[in-house]
């Protein structure tokens, strides 16, 4: 009897699906780039000096808003892929919902199966997605995460708030520790 030659192992490292959710604070209305999403998961390295994303590459799955119009007013939510770097062009489709006040604006955006945003991106300041929301709309990210065993650690774009070395925090959806982010992370992990 011969031995079966055994199958090749593939894509050896870490790797998390996961939904997150955020409250914004303030409107906004900006880009949100691959750096700003590696960026919500990290490990601090040295209290308010240095922290390091907890993975290496992400991949969209969709992108969910919620918002509320107050009394007598309307509101409204948007997400565009639109990838506006030569060669990395999103969709273009634009993702929109209105509110007067008895629905919420509703907008679940999910990127063509083709665009960079589908497809896992390492950290970089190439923008992710466009999004427009109103203070206290709801946020919500569903990602692919993936951490190689080969890859090197990548640091925050921006420098810790004081935490202990080696525990993993929570940053906002801009990239921003909690408390100068416009996205406060909701969830059981700490907030840095």
């Amino acid at each position: 009897m011969l031995i079966p030659h055994p199958p090749p192992i593939q894509d050896i490292g870490l790797r998390r699906e996961v939904r997150l959710r955020f409250a914004c604070t303030s409107a906004f209305a900006n880009d949100v780039t691959f750096q700003n999403l590696l960026d919500i998961f990290n490990v601090v390295t040295v209290s308010g000096v240095s922290a390091f994303d907890l993975f290496t590459a992400v991949k969209i799955k969709a992108v969910e808003v919620w918002a509320n119009a107050l009394a007598n007013a309307t509101v409204e939510a948007v997400v565009i892929y639109d990838g506006s770097t030569v060669g990395q062009a999103g969709d273009q489709k634009i993702h929109q919902d209105s509110s007067m006040g008895i629905e919420p604006a509703h907008v679940r955006a999910v990127p063509g199966r083709m665009t960079q945003a589908a497809q896992f991106q390492a950290s970089t300041a190439t923008k992710a997605f466009y999004l427009s929301c109103p203070a206290g709309a709801i946020v919500d990210l569903e990602l692919s995460l993936r951490n190689p065993l080969a890859a090197m650690a990548v640091a925050t774009q921006n420098a810790p708030a004081a935490g202990t070395a080696g525990a993993i925090y929570l940053r906002g959806l801009d990239g921003q520790a909690a408390a100068a982010s416009k996205f406060a992370p909701q969830g059981p992990l700490a907030v840095d």
